[in-house]
C-alpha cells in the first residue's frame, strides 16, 4: 500500500513538472513586449500610507516600474498626514535620479473622509500622472501622451470658494462588538468611540471619548469557573494655538477609568508648549519637536493602594522629545518621554521608543521597533497580592521596575526589476 502511494505521488509530481516545463517553454517563445528603452523608470515608495501598487501599475502604463531605487530615474515618495476633516493629505515627492538628478518637485492630493478606497486611489493615480509628465516629456513616450482637461461638475469654477456649513468641525463615531468562544472558554468585548475636532491653521480643537468593556469566562477541569471583567473609559479634550511656524501652545484635560490600573477615576488638566525645529509645513517629511507640560492629577482608586490611599491629588510634569523622518532611504521615528510627580521626584517614568525601516542596499532592508520603560510611578498598585487567575489573565497591573517591547526583521528581494505585469489569478487561494 505504501509502495503504491509513493509511486502515485511520484507520478503526479513528474506530470506537474512536465506541464510546468511546457508552459515555461511556451512563455519563452512568446515574450511580453517591454517598454521603450528610454522610458522613465520609477521607484514607487509609500511611507506610512496605504498604496494600491497593482492599481497604479495598471492605470499608469507610460513608465517602467522598478523594484530598486538605484535603478530608477524617479523616486516617487508618498507620505501622508490626517486632515482636520478626517481625510488624508498626501504629499507626493518626485525625486529625480540619474539623468534627472536635481529635477525634484512636490504635489499634494487630499482625500475626504467620505471617499471610498477606489476614489482615493484614483485621485492619487491622477496626481501621480500629473507629476510624471514632466519627466516623460523628455522621452520618446511623450509623443504617445494626450493631455485633456476635465470640465468642472455643474459648470462651477474650480477656484470658487467652498461653503462649509460645519465651519471646519468634523465628527466620527465607532462601535464594535467582538465575541469568540470554545467549549471551556468564551469572551465578549464591546468598544466604542466618539471624536469631534476642528482643525485650522490657527487652532486645533479636539474632544474625544472611548469605552471598552470585556468579559471572559474560563472553565477548569474540576468544573469551577473564573469570570474576568474589565472596564475602561476615557474622555480627552485639548486646544492648541499656532504661535509661529515653529512654536505652539495649548492645554489639555482628561478623565478616565481603568480596572487594570486600579483607577475608579482619573482627572487631569494642564498647559503645554511645543517647539518644532523644522517648520510645521514640512511635517509630512520631517519633524523634531520638544514638548513640555505641567498639570494637576486627581486620582480615586477601586482598592486601597500600597501607599494606603483611596484618593489623592498630585502636581505633575512631562517632557517629550520626538523625531520623525520619512526620506528616500526609509523612515525613522524616535521619542523620549519623561513623566514625574512633583511631590516626590523619585516617582517617575522614562520611556524610549524607536521605529526604523532602513534600506541598506539593493533589495535589502532592515526593520526595527521597540520601546524600553523605566517604571517608578506605580502609585496605583492595590495593597495585597494578585491571585494566580488574575496574573494569568493580566486582570491588573503587576509591580515592576521596567518593561520592554522589541521587534526586528529583515527582507531581501531579487530577480527581474522590470516586470510591470499585474496578474491576480488565484490570489485569494494562496
Amino acid at each position: 500500500m505504501h509502495t503504491f502511494t509513493r509511486g502515485w505521488v511520484v507520478g503526479v509530481v513528474a506530470a506537474l513538472l512536465v506541464v510546468l516545463a511546457a508552459f515555461g517553454t511556451a512563455a519563452q517563445q512568446a515574450p511580453v513586449a517591454g517598454p521603450p528603452a528610454d522610458s522613465v523608470k520609477v521607484f514607487l515608495d509609500c511611507v506610512n500610507v496605504s498604496c494600491d501598487f497593482d492599481f497604479f501599475r495598471t492605470e499608469i502604463t507610460f513608465v517602467d516600474y522598478v523594484r530598486d531605487r538605484k535603478q530608477a530615474d524617479v523616486h516617487l515618495l508618498i507620505t501622508g498626514e490626517g486632515t482636520g476633516g478626517g481625510g488624508e493629505n498626501y504629499t507626493l515627492s518626485f525625486i529625480g535620479l540619474g539623468r534627472f538628478a536635481g529635477v525634484d518637485h512636490l504635489l499634494h492630493y487630499v482625500s475626504r473622509v467620505t471617499n471610498t478606497s477606489d476614489e482615493t486611489r484614483r485621485g492619487l493615480a491622477s496626481t501621480i500622472k500629473l507629476g510624471l509628465v514632466h519627466y516623460v516629456a523628455q522621452t520618446s513616450v511623450a509623443s504617445e501622451l494626450q493631455i485633456t482637461r476635465a470640465q468642472p461638475k455643474g459648470g462651477a469654477s474650480p477656484t470658487a470658494p467652498v461653503h462649509d456649513p460645519w465651519n471646519f468641525w468634523y465628527m466620527s463615531t465607532n462601535v464594535s462588538l467582538y465575541s469568540s468562544g470554545e467549549q471551556l472558554t468564551n469572551s465578549t468585548d464591546v468598544y466604542g468611540s466618539l471624536v469631534a475636532s476642528r482643525v485650522t491653521d490657527a487652532w486645533k480643537l479636539k474632544l474625544g471619548g472611548d469605552f471598552d468593556f470585556s468579559r471572559s469566562r474560563y472553565t477548569f477541569s474540576d468544573g469551577t469557573e473564573y469570570i474576568d471583567k474589565t472596564r475602561t473609559f476615557g474622555v480627552t479634550a485639548y486646544a492648541v494655538k499656532s504661535l509661529t511656524p515653529h512654536w505652539s501652545a495649548g492645554a489639555r484635560a482628561q478623565a478616565s477609568r481603568s480596572t487594570y490600573y486600579n483607577r475608579r477615576l482619573l482627572l487631569s488638566v494642564g498647559p503645554a508648549v511645543e517647539y518644532n525645529i523644522f517648520p510645521y509645513s514640512e511635517s509630512t517629511r520631517r519633524q523634531f519637536t520638544f514638548n513640555y507640560g505641567v498639570g494637576v492629577t486627581h486620582l480615586r482608586y477601586d482598592e486601597v493602594t500600597i501607599f494606603d490611599k483611596l484618593q489623592e491629588t498630585l502636581p505633575t510634569q512631562s517632557f517629550l522629545l520626538a523625531a520623525t523622518f520619512k526620506q528616500p532611504w526609509g523612515s525613522w521615528y524616535s521619542s523620549f518621554e519623561a513623566r514625574q510627580y512633583l511631590t516626590d521626584l523619585s516617582k517617575n517614568r522614562l520611556i524610549l521608543w524607536n521605529s526604523l525601516n532602513l534600506r541598506v542596499f539593493k533589495g535589502f532592508s532592515v526593520r526595527f521597533s521597540g520601546d524600553i520603560e523605566r517604571v517608578h510611578d506605580q502609585i496605583y498598585l492595590p495593597m495585597g497580592t494578585a491571585t494566580l487567575e488574575e496574573i494569568l489573565v493580566r486582570r491588573s497591573q503587576l509591580a515592576t521596575s521596567y518593561s520592554y517591547y522589541l521587534s526586528f526583521g529583515l527582507s531581501y528581494s531579487f530577480g527581474s526589476i522590470h516586470n510591470n505585469i499585474v496578474n491576480t489569478r488565484f490570489d485569494s487561494s494562496y
